[in-house]
Order: structure tokens, then sequence, then C-alpha cells
């Protein structure tokens, strides 16, 4: 099976991250039997690495790659599993902080696929997902690899995430706010349980600040499995220091050590998951693992996360965001000023159907000047005339574009010295748009056309 099989095979399966979840709760297309019966037969791999596992609505995948970036900076063998994924699937399953190769992801496709039919089979599991099936290639390739240690981003949620099949010795709940009302909850308070369902008996769990309703129930879940905690905030803490285009500076305090840090990350919101990441960094002691200052340092110096108030230009300023949610859309637009000085805001924009797109629109209306409505190749992506269409009424120039590539052109076009062509919206969008201004070649998908 080469790499391109391997894909086709892949996109055979449900795939719940490009369908919309309808109705009041849609849960039950969540199970945690298919994959306990698919890591049984192939031998639990899951269990055979020390874990890092980190939830949350906001955050989680930078908490997540500042703290593989460290631990592979501390010369440990990593792994580390995230989504989605940007331009490649291979992204997604990573080995020492890098994409595993094409040969490497089709023969983990190729291995699994025998156990995947006969899941199918039988009546009582049934077949795997496609978010099932690529969980169960991390697993089975960082058991292989034989890393040292694993980090594991949720996909969705945390108690019924395909992911939850682990007993992780460090969990991370990074920032909660609403997303995925339709299948995790309509409260704040009910999609904090559901994210608190990663926490473990006896694990150390990191808690970056939170709501008081997102608060009581991860703490009434880490009291009931007798799992100690660490809040940032409290327990760990962060001093800012300089920042500017370049990242920013800072300092962490633990009950036990100081850190002087920087990032490549733009953001006061990164300073906290940076700091979630030192703690979990700090807990895996716990696990007889130890990292020292100096790894942290140079792995957080080092990190990659993209989309996430990434500079792709700077003449014209040019800035990628895939702030896909009201609250993280507020934030991002309250963050740029501190960090980038710019006269106009114009706005390459697009959106998914799932998500409050009219809190966004009303948002990004009152700080952009000009806005060009687009849509990227996903399946759940808005039509370019549905975005814009938003944004009426805003008293905006609002133009309409086919595909992020050319709504970028336009406005980069349309740009002035000092401008600031922002693309935000949604990751699927950013990341095309991050293709574009690169010149990166995209993986093209013809069974989802």
């Amino acid at each position: 099976m080469d790499y391109r099989q391997a894909i086709s095979n892949l996109l055979a399966l449900v795939d719940h991250e490009r369908n919309i979840a309808t109705g009041p709760r849609q849960k039950a297309i969540y199970d945690l039997t298919r994959m306990e019966a698919l890591l049984d037969r192939l031998g639990s791999p899951h269990r055979q690495v020390p874990a890092i596992h980190i939830a949350g609505t906001k955050g989680k995948g930078s908490t997540a790659a500042l703290c593989d970036s460290a631990l592979h900076a501390a010369g440990l063998r990593t792994g580390f599993y995230s989504s989605p994924h940007l331009h490649s699937f291979r992204e997604r399953i990573r080995l020492d902080s890098e994409p595993i190769s094409q040969e490497e992801f089709a023969a983990l496709v190729e291995g699994l696929w025998p156990l995947h039919k006969e899941l199918a089979a039988d009546q009582d599991v049934g077949p795997l997902t496609l978010f099932e099936y690529l969980t169960g290639m991390a697993f089975q390739c960082f058991a292989e690899e034989l890393t040292d240690v694993q980090t594991i981003e949720v996909g969705l949620g945390g108690r019924l995430d395909a992911t939850n099949v682990l007993d992780a010795g460090v969990c991370v709940i990074t920032s909660i706010s609403l997303d995925h009302t339709a299948i995790l909850g309509d409260s704040i308070g009910e999609i904090a349980s559901d994210k608190a369902g990663i926490i473990k008996p006896g694990a150390t769990v990191v808690i970056a600040p939170q709501a008081p309703e997102a608060l009581s129930p991860i703490l009434s879940a880490c009291e009931k499995n007798e799992a100690a905690t660490v809040l940032v905030g409290r327990d760990v803490s962060w001093e800012p220091g300089e920042y500017g285009i370049e990242g920013q500076r800072f300092k962490v305090r633990s009950q036990t050590r100081e850190y002087d840090l920087d990032i490549p990350l733009l953001g006061a919101h990164q300073l906290e998951n940076a700091t979630a990441a030192v703690a979990a960094l700090e807990a895996l002691a716990s696990l007889g693992i130890e990292v020292p200052v100096e790894a942290i340092q140079t792995g957080f110096r080092n990190v990659s996360w993209p989309c996430r108030m990434e500079v792709l230009s700077r003449s014209p300023l040019l800035v990628a965001d895939g702030a896909h949610n009201v609250y993280s859309v507020q934030t991002l637009l309250k963050t740029l000023p501190h960090y980038l000085n710019y006269r106009k805001l114009i706005l390459v924009v697009g959106f998914s159907k799932d998500k409050n797109v009219e809190g966004m629109a009303q948002a990004l209306a009152e700080k952009a000047d000009i806005i060009y409505a687009t849509a990227s190749r996903h399946p759940r992506s808005m039509s370019p005339a549905d975005v814009s269409g938003l944004f009426a009424g805003a008293g905006k120039r609002v133009s309409q574009s086919p595909t992020p590539a050319a709504a970028l052109q336009t406005a980069l076009d349309s740009a002035g010295e000092g401008d600031l062509v922002l693309a935000t919206g949604s990751l699927f969008m950013t990341a095309e748009v991050r293709e574009s201004a690169l010149g990166i070649e995209p993986e093209i998908y013809p069974e989802l056309s």
C-alpha cells in the first residue's frame, strides 16, 4: 500500500471531523468500544509509553506542541499526536517533533487494515471511524518506535474521545469556552465536565485558569479520582517580559523552580499555555521522567505551531490565526494591537458551518476596515456568499472571493503601507492562506470533492 492508497482507504471511513452534528446531542457517535477492541488486538500499545494527555477548548494544541518540543530538546524519543492537520495527514503523528514519512504512514495504515475489517464484521463492535483509526495508528507507532514519552492531544471533548483509552499519569485541562455545543453541551459547566473525563485515578492534573463554572466540575473530577492538582496562576505562575513581532520573553515560577523563557508564539494567552506546559513537564517527574530547565528553554524557543497568530509576511504585514469560536476571535482582536503596529485591518475570512458564525462575524466587523469573504475546500465550509452575508449592514467594504488564495491576493493588492492583512475564522481556511503565502504544496483529496 503506497501513501496515496493509504489516504484513499482512510477517507473511505466515517469522518466526523467533516460532518456536522445535528439534533440536541450527538454523543452516540462517540464510543470507546471500538478503540478498546482495536487496541486489545494490537497488544495495548497505548499502555507501553508514559503520556501527557491534554484537553481543552483553546490552547491544547499549543500546550502540547510546547511539551513535545521540550521533551525532544531533552534528548528523549518523543511521540506527538494532534489534530486536525494543516497541510498533510502526516502532521498528526510525529516522531521527535517531525511528521512521520509517507512510507511510515502507509505502513501503519496497511498494518491496521485487517483489524479494521475484522472489527467491521463484528456486530458487537463495528467499523472504526477515521479519527479512531488515526489514533490507533499513533499509539502503535509510538510503541513500535520505543518512544520514551508521548504527548496526546484530545480530538474533541474528553470523556468519549478516542484518545481517552489512555491512563495518563499527567493530564492538562487548558482554557474552556463554548464550542461543539451540539455534542458537548450548551454550558461551560457541561463542557468542562466532559473534558474532565480524561482525569484518571492518581494522575497529576494541570488546570489552566478557568471560569468558576468550569473549574468546579474539574476539581470535582480530581477529588473523585484522588488526583493531584496544579492550578496555573496559583501553584505555578508567569510574569510577562519583553515582546514583539519575533515573540515574547517571560518568567515562570513553580513551587520548586524559576524559569527564564522565550517563545516565538504571540499573544498573552500563549504565556498561559506555556506555563501549563512547564507544570506538565515538571509533573512528569512522578513518572520517572526529569526534564532539565535547559531543555525547556531550548524546546520553547524552537517550538513551531503554525496558524496561531503566525506572521507569514512583514511587507505587507500578513498574519494567519485559526480562531474559530467567539472567545478566540475576541482574544485575537484584543491581542493584535499589543504585538503589531498597523493602520488598517484587512480581513480574509472564512467560517465552518457548525460554529457560532454570527458572534464571530460581529466581533470581526467591529474592528475590520475591509473584508474579503471566502471558503476553504473543507466540506464544512460556508460559501463566500453566506460569509459575506454575515457582514451585511456592518457598514464595511465586503467582497467575495472563490478561494482563500484568491482572497489573499486581492487583500494584499489592496493593502497600503502599514496595513495588516489578517486571515482568520477557520483553521482550514487559514491553512490554505498559509499554503498560498509560503508556496506549500497541499494534499488534495479528490474523494472529498
